[in-house]
């Protein structure tokens, strides 16, 4: 049986591809106890060491020989066998807080993070201590040189011990969301990601101030360092409800290196396959995948939708914006029949949303996505760049709130968005099917579609094609539901890309929003 946690263990097992402490009642009352050195923190301290870091060489973190040894032992199963102790968690007698547990070092995270507990603007050092895990398996604590650390950390439930949120592994961090179940994970900031000229690289968290909210939720601190650049990153986080977590970002970055493609607010998932392209499957579940399409509210204020896919070989879409409203993965189908998997829970995974604060200008949400034959490895990248390379010597601010969220579009929208996109053999049943053509079926609800019927004839479809011919489009409504439904016939001219644009519309007024796809030939 697959486990949720084993794909984003074997991510950071390649970088390339790439995933208590203190006595009862202490960590609370650090700052007030005199045995306890502090340092006086803020964002503002933080971002002024990132510049600083940033105007300096870049030092890699290193690893020993002796830990990198010892940490090698610590595969995917090995590394199941040692466990914290949630009753060592930090702040689990605090009232209202959300305990905090520790990640220990594996095989695939060597480096270590310093982290560090605040209150009342005063900082700790969290000392490493490996008595706050259990080791149930062959590899002891013994095993460890004076040099290890803590790989990373999570926050729990308040009512029960397992968590919400996780920060392990580069600058990844991801959240369960509102359903109690990790897929997704964003990133820091994304440098030279599908760039052929240029290997991609990863910038790394290197430390945390953690303090946390009476509410539930938890204000976290973290400093990032890579060859290109520095930053700092506030990330306030609210607590789960029942359909969002919501945080808020504020990024402060500073290159010390030329970067030829940023992403900002960047976002990792994977796809395998959905009903879009069922065909190409080599598994018995009906469809795997974190999220199903991506999601534009452009500046101008159209609603996009865009299917993921799976394509044969790297592909990159972009689509072009000013101050755009918002973007995101999103997992639309949340039908248990559809996935059929009781260990993993697809149909629970999280939505993410990046809404941007403030005017980010002119620039492009852009797609990536990567073959994949396997659901164990992220395939899919969004993120916000531009076509301007930035500069060494720079400083950038981004501001924005993220929504881990159930529902399948944010905000609530005027227009009916898509919760089917299906392939098929062109043509007519009982008919010559003609050659080198593919049928499409879109389905869409929301908006004002379930006012309209289809014998009224008001709605009609909208199909626009690059280097391709459209035949027989229609639109009807699905029998016994809200349910709307856009058919069509299309034909490449020619071997280059086709790109598809389609909705629905009365009169001329757009009744849900527009369905985007690149169209690739399939198996039929």
């Amino acid at each position: 049986m697959n486990n949720p946690h084993r794909r984003h263990f074997l991510q950071s097992l390649t970088a390339a591809a790439a995933a208590g402490l203190l006595p009862p009642g202490l960590a609370s009352a650090f700052a007030a106890n005199p045995s306890v050195q502090t340092r006086p923190f803020s964002f503002d301290t933080l971002i002024e060491r990132a510049r600083e870091r940033a105007a300096a060489p870049y030092r890699p973190r290193t690893v020993s020989d002796a830990l990198s040894r010892s940490l090698a032992q610590l595969d995917y199963d090995a590394y199941q066998k040692i466990r914290f102790d949630p009753q060592r968690a930090l702040w689990r007698e605090r009232k209202g807080a959300s305990p905090v547990g520790l990640f220990h070092q594996h095989a695939g995270a060597q480096t270590s993070v310093d982290i560090h507990l605040v209150e009342n603007g005063q900082a700790h050092t969290l000392a490493y201590d490996p008595s706050v895990f259990e080791y149930t398996g062959k590899f002891q604590a013994d095993d460890l040189p004076d040099d290890a650390g803590w790989a990373g950390f999570r926050v729990l439930h308040t009512d029960q011990p397992h968590d919400w949120l996780a920060f392990m592994g580069a600058s990844y961090f991801r959240s369960a969301g509102p359903l109690d179940q990790y897929g997704l994970s964003a990133r820091g900031i994304a440098i030279n990601t599908a760039l052929n000229e240029e290997a991609e690289e990863f910038p790394e968290f290197t430390a945390f101030w953690l303090e946390p909210r009476d509410d539930g939720g938890i204000l976290i601190h973290a400093l990032m360092e890579g060859p290109s650049c520095a930053g700092a990153m506030r990330i306030d986080c609210a607590p789960p409800n029942e359909q969002n977590v919501a945080m808020d970002v504020s990024m402060r970055l500073f290159t010390r290196q030329e970067i030829r493609r940023l992403g900002v607010a960047p976002l990792t998932s994977m796809f395998w396959y959905s009903e879009t392209n069922r065909e190409e499957a080599t598994d018995w579940r009906p469809e795997v995948h974190d999220n199903d399409g991506l999601a534009l509210w452009t500046g101008p204020g159209e609603r996009i939708w865009r299917p993921l896919d799976n394509p044969k070989s790297l592909r990159t879409s972009s689509f072009a914006d000013r101050n755009p409203r918002g973007f995101g993965l999103m997992q639309r189908d949340r039908a248990f029949a559809h996935y059929q998997d009781d260990g993993v829970f697809y149909e629970r995974r999280p939505a993410l949303w990046i809404e941007p604060q403030g005017e980010w200008g002119e620039g492009f949400v852009q797609l990536v996505e990567i073959p994949t034959d396997d659901e164990i490895y992220d395939n899919i990248v969004a993120y916000w760049t531009t076509d301007r390379p930035i500069p060494a010597g720079e400083a950038l601010n981004f501001d924005y709130r993220m929504h881990w969220m159930v529902a399948p579009v944010f905000g609530e929208p005027s227009v009916g968005h898509a919760i089917a996109s299906r392939t098929g053999r062109a043509g007519v049943p009982g008919q010559p099917r003609p050659e080198g053509g593919m049928k499409y079926s879109v389905d869409f609800t929301g908006g004002e579609l379930a006012n309209f019927t289809s014998e009224q004839g008001i709605v009609r479809p909208v199909v626009e094609a690059t280097h391709a011919k459209i035949d027989n489009p229609y639109a009807l409504r699905v029998a016994g539901t809200d349910h709307w439904r856009l058919i069509f016939d299309l034909f490449p001219e020619g071997n280059g890309p086709v790109d598809v644009r389609a909705y629905l519309a009365a009169d001329d007024q757009a009744l849900t929003e527009t369905w985007m796809f690149t169209h690739r030939e399939r198996r039929f």
